[in-house]
């Protein structure tokens, strides 16, 4: 068996703790792996490369690392506290290296990638640092290690995409699965330093992402997430496989072409950049009914100049016109958000900017962060840090505040209504329930029934709701779905 320890904090947000279980590979060699994995859905998805390729050694996996040969943890950067978590983990990684000298334990991922030797050299702990570019070197760099020398591969590459690699479906549900349709960054945001972790920006070519949705749907998947860092940049030139004229493909055309796989296969994608997000795609997500109604659409602050601070290249009034344009061609449409509270010489009344464009938006959701400065990024080269931290946990709370009322209201309005979810699973605080997603990618709790189980698609009539749940019935007369 393979776990995958995971937080269920976000949608670009930090993960860990969920133990996730899939079936133990055919040929084995009598090393067992375990991997742990931190961060974005996209560290989630590269764990999963991961898995893949040393699935293809042999390596049958475990979910306690105190009986692996080989224990990864597939690290994020983007904020401070995911970085002093990695470190807290590393630490009882040791103890069992203590034990077991042999233990091999590498880092993956983002901090590998922007701490690179300093692992090696200070942290005593860690025989082997790889960077997200690096993952097909894995067999070389364990038998390195294995012969006495410590690891480190984290060259960047403007190639690697890992299109020709069959992930190992980590979540083992069988039911929702994320393809990564892109890798790396163009954008320079000041406070991010995911383009100096995960490279340039490029796209995977279409071919192999309709090709791995559509076994995805064969083998009884009934959703996928397109991930990317700017899912909207995605572009690809190439030869077309049937005439072998030059055709591009940007992402619109990648969403309809996913979408006439099957109806029945419903579409998410992750993460859009207000700059790039086009009517051409919204107007897709209008047309076919199986892409989800939910656009994550990251704001980071209500303030122009601010916005111009954090190099986000757009403007507020520029946002607006986006969220209308949401508003105006996909009606019911769900919005999410990242907002950060406290960025540098942010003032008070830029921060009630930040709360006023919350309640123009009205959220679903929002993933809520106090500014944290990051080691080689442009804000920690060019910009104070100059608000004070009980400044920042201050506005912070107002922002965690506003988003908690616009949730609620958003979710007040499905009350009275009847949504169509595909099922999950069941619910974390009672197995007499079940559990599942509606198209705006609302969490609905609803008490089982026989015949219901995940994977099935179920009306559900909702009578009470919470700040971040429906609550609801299976609906026996199905009035409008909404």
């Amino acid at each position: 068996m393979i776990d995958l320890q995971l937080t269920d904090k976000t949608h670009d947000e930090e993960r860990q703790g969920e133990a996730l279980v899939i079936d133990a590979p055919e040929v084995r060699n009598g090393r067992k792996l375990y991997i742990e994995s931190y961060g974005c859905q996209m560290n989630f998805a590269d764990s999963e490369i991961v898995a893949s390729i040393l699935k293809d050694q042999g390596f049958e996996t475990t979910g306690d690392y105190h009986e692996a040969d080989v224990v990864f943890i597939n690290t994020c950067s983007i904020r401070e506290n995911a970085e002093q978590r990695v470190r807290n983990r590393l630490s009882q990684f040791g103890a069992e290296k203590r034990r077991n000298p042999k233990l091999v334990v590498g880092v993956l991922g983002c901090m590998a990638e922007r701490l690179k030797s300093k692992f090696l050299e200070e942290e005593k702990l860690v025989d082997m640092v790889v960077g997200p570019d690096a993952y097909r070197d894995l067999p070389q760099l364990i038998s390195q290690v294995e012969d006495g020398h410590k690891a480190i591969n984290v060259l960047l590459s403007r190639e690697e995409t890992y299109a020709d690699i069959s992930p190992v479906r980590l979540n083992g549900n069988g039911i929702t699965a994320f393809i990564s349709i892109m890798r790396g960054c163009d954008n320079m945001c000041s406070f991010c330093v995911v383009p100096f972790t995960r490279g340039r920006e490029r796209s995977r070519d279409p071919y192999s992402i309709l090709a791995e949705a559509q076994d995805l749907f064969d083998k009884g998947y009934k959703e996928v997430t397109l991930l990317g860092q700017n899912v909207d940049s995605y572009k690809w030139k190439g030869a077309d496989a049937e005439e072998h004229a030059e055709i591009e493909v940007n992402f619109a055309q990648l969403l309809e072409k996913v979408a006439l796989i099957s109806p029945d296969l419903r579409i998410r994608f992750s993460t859009s950049h207000p700059k790039d997000i086009t009517d051409e795609v919204l107007y897709a997500i209008a047309k076919y009914d199986n892409i989800c109604n939910y656009i994550h659409l990251p704001v980071q602050s209500g303030s122009s100049r601010v916005l111009e601070l954090m190099n986000r290249t757009y403007t507020r009034e520029w946002y607006i016109n986006r969220i209308d344009a949401i508003r105006r061609i996909i009606p019911g449409c769900a919005i999410s958000s990242d907002i950060i509270a406290g960025f540098c010489t942010e003032t008070e009344e830029e921060h009630q900017e930040t709360l006023s464009i919350m309640d123009y938006v009205g959220y679903d959701f929002a993933f809520t962060f106090s500014y944290s400065e990051r080691p080689g990024t442009l804000a920690a080269r060019k910009l104070a840090d100059d608000i004070p931290e009980p400044v920042k946990k201050r506005r912070l709370a107002e922002i965690l505040l506003k988003a908690q009322e616009t949730s609620l209201m958003r979710l007040q309005q499905f009350v009275g209504k009847t949504v169509r979810i595909l099922v999950e699973g069941t619910s974390k605080k009672s197995d007499l329930d079940l559990c599942g997603r509606n198209d705006q990618n609302a969490m609905v709790v609803f008490p089982a029934a026989p015949g219901v189980k995940a994977g099935t698609y179920v009306n559900v009539y909702i009578d009470r709701c919470t700040s971040a749940t429906l609550l609801g019935t299976i609906a026996v007369e199905v009035p409008e779905i909404v």
